[in-house]
């Protein structure tokens, strides 16, 4: 009965934390035909893809970092969060367009159509980030 009762906890606790809407204004990366708009915005500031698993504590715990330094993060780049299990084709069309190896978390700077930097799971930091522009 207590294992049953774990049981349906963890999985309330679970269904919340992995549906959990973001804090902040994140640009919403949900149509293929974005990254054109996108690329032509690399053009006059860098462009921040953060790749999101839903079904990933990793990528909760790298967004929140993210979140938390929104204020230094948001006036020197364009934040855009692509919910990759949500939106496999747009994934797939980001990993094919700048040539990166799939992951999540995942953080791509966008410069001038390319991408410049790329980095994953534990190594994402806004520090790297910002290092990177």
């Amino acid at each position: 009965m207590k294992l049953v009762l774990f049981v349906l906890v963890f999985v309330s606790f679970s269904m919340n934390w992995f549906s959990k809407d973001t804090n902040k204004d994140w640009i919403h990366l949900s149509e293929s035909e974005q990254l054109i708009g996108l690329i032509a915005e690399s053009d006059s500031i860098p462009v921040v893809i953060y790749k999101h698993s839903s079904r990933c504590g990793l990528s909760f715990m790298t967004e929140n970092k993210l979140e938390e330094d929104w204020d230094v993060l948001q006036p020197k780049v364009r934040l855009y969060f692509l919910d990759l299990i949500r939106y496999r084709e747009v994934s797939t069309a980001v990993a094919e367009r700048f040539n990166v190896r799939h992951q999540s978390p995942q953080i791509l700077i966008i410069k001038n159509g390319k991408c410049v930097y790329n980095i994953s799971h534990h190594e994402i930091s806004v520090d790297a980030i910002l290092k990177n522009l």
